[in-house]
């Protein structure tokens, strides 16, 4: 097919709590594939292999684990919760330093983050949806931020906080704060810092972020009803400090807090929380009681998002059906036109070789027809 590739589409299938995704063909787009500027994206992730030659002091191990908390903390609390979502307030000075430190995990600007961010939220698991696993789990997890589709920033859908000027400029000049916190990690402890303390904790960030775009749609625990499939697992909650927490974030997306009980654990929250007691952070937004205790699938409320998720894999079974269905009549048809037309040839071929034959036997006397009386 010309201007187009198949790849994977794929649709979930749960059993005992997981979500397994099931391959149909899938057209993707020219502007969908994956483009070749991204290959810096993949040397990032060789950069660190480095290290073997250089060798690792135990400062660079400490730097790593320092830079890979402080810039989950600015990705989290501040891509996400803060500009996404507008959980809580900063000062304007506050609100820059925050978007220049989640600008330090090489995620792009803080308005294309939030913009796309909030056009999720808006068609969760959708066919809109930019990076819902049900167009496939390598899609959702970084393949959209690989191609040339979603590379504009749809200024319209961030303008709240697009009328500030310096973080335009921070959105547009990107590549600005990972580049300095790269050479001060080079400056600091050399080589080795800059490898492993920087590249190895970016890489770690680039991917525990995007596992709660693709895993946590996938695997975990549903505590709400919401009309996608996202789950709440308690390691990536762990490990992104506190967006673990999925399915409640998609119930009530404007809490600060996506733990919603003490047992949750929500480092991000509780960073935000203490910025909020010396006045750093105003107007924290949580969820409210009434809401929190309500609309669990426990009290026996139909679960919308996997009703529709599982009526569209099997619609889209039925209409893998016909269409297998369909190809295999073409198929059939073909094949006895093809039998039909070779039998015509041959009967063809053959009385012409009969005929032949027969012109060219020779005449005999005896066999000539007398003349008429």
């Amino acid at each position: 097919m010309a201007g187009r590739r198949l790849a994977y589409k794929c649709r979930p299938q749960e059993a005992q709590g997981v979500t397994f995704m099931q391959s149909t063909a899938y057209a993707r787009p020219d502007d969908e594939r994956i483009n070749l500027k991204s290959s810096a994206f993949f040397l990032v992730h060789l950069v660190p292999f480095a290290a073997l030659w250089t060798g690792v002091n135990p400062i660079d191990w400490a730097v790593c684990f320092a830079l890979y908390f402080s810039r989950m903390f600015f990705i989290t609390a501040g891509y996400h919760r803060y500009f996404s979502h507008r959980a809580y307030k900063l000062g304007r000075v506050m609100q820059f330093l925050m978007a220049f430190g989640g600008a330090t995990a090489g995620q792009k600007g803080p308005l294309w983050w939030a913009a796309h961010h909030r056009h999720h939220h808006k068609y969760s698991d959708q066919s809109e949806d930019i990076h819902s696993p049900l167009r496939g789990l390598w899609w959702s997890h970084v393949g959209w931020i690989l191609c040339d589709r979603y590379q504009a920033t749809d200024m319209e859908r961030i303008k709240d906080f697009a009328k500030f000027p310096e973080l335009r400029w921070l959105n547009k000049h990107y590549l600005v704060p990972p580049t300095i916190l790269a050479v001060t990690t080079f400056l600091v402890g050399g080589w080795s810092m800059l490898l492993i303390g920087f590249f190895l904790s970016t890489v770690l960030v680039y991917h525990c972020t995007f596992f709660i775009n693709s895993l946590t749609h996938l695997f975990g625990r549903r505590r709400y009803v919401t009309t996608d499939t996202s789950r709440n697992s308690f390691i990536l909650a762990i490990l992104t400090l506190g967006e673990g927490w999925h399915n409640n974030h998609h119930y009530y997306q404007s809490s600060v807090n996506q733990g919603f009980y003490w047992w949750e654990i929500d480092m991000s929250y509780y960073i935000v929380k203490m910025l909020s007691w010396v006045g750093l952070a105003q107007d924290l937004r949580g969820v409210p009681d009434h809401v929190r205790d309500a609309n669990k699938l426990q009290d026996g409320h139909l679960d919308v998002g996997m009703f529709a998720a599982h009526w569209a894999r099997a619609m889209g079974s039925l209409t893998n059906a016909r269409r297998q269905t369909g190809e295999f009549a073409t198929a059939r048809l073909s094949a006895l036109e093809e039998a039909r037309r070779k039998a015509l040839d041959e009967l063809r071929d053959s009385t012409r070789v009969a005929a032949d034959k027969i012109a060219a036997m020779p005449i005999k006397a005896s066999d000539s027809i007398p003349p008429a009386a």
